[in-house]
């Protein structure tokens, strides 16, 4: 299967980083906008921990979606994502299977994937760079 897709690597990854980017951005606009199910009809109060991690979720996803200082904005959301797990998962019990936590383990660990390789193609940094579109070889 690598040599069917690996030859297009660089746009699987681009539009990972922006499926995950949205998907991220949706759980800030549940804390923040109380919308998608939010928060049981009110959205987080203002100045907590749960707005900040709001307006993480809503901007960093944004930002990693469209690829502008991504691999910044994925290093503070991988870190936002391990924080949450270890305050609100965690002391629930061990495995991520049984706390509830395998969306914030998951998220914390492809945005620190995404912090390692950066924007790649379709990025508003790689139009920064010059660098918008590369080469298919098949």
């Amino acid at each position: 299967m690598e040599k069917i897709l690996g030859g297009y690597s660089a746009q699987i990854y681009a539009l990972m980083r922006i499926i995950v980017g949205l998907l991220f951005m949706c759980h800030g606009a549940q804390k923040l906008f109380d919308v998608f199910g939010g928060l049981n009809g009110a959205a987080a109060p203002l100045f907590s921990l749960m707005d900040l991690a709001g307006v993480i979720e809503f901007f960093g996803g944004l930002l990693v979606a469209v690829g502008f200082l991504t691999g910044s904005v994925a290093f503070l959301a991988s870190g936002q994502m391990a924080a949450a797990y270890f305050m609100e998962h965690f002391p629930l019990g061990f495995w991520p299977i049984r706390n509830y936590g395998e969306l914030p383990v998951l998220f914390c660990f492809v945005f620190l994937y995404v912090a390692s390789v950066g924007s790649g193609i379709w990025s508003v940094d790689a139009a920064r760079r010059g660098t918008l579109r590369t080469r298919v070889r098949i």
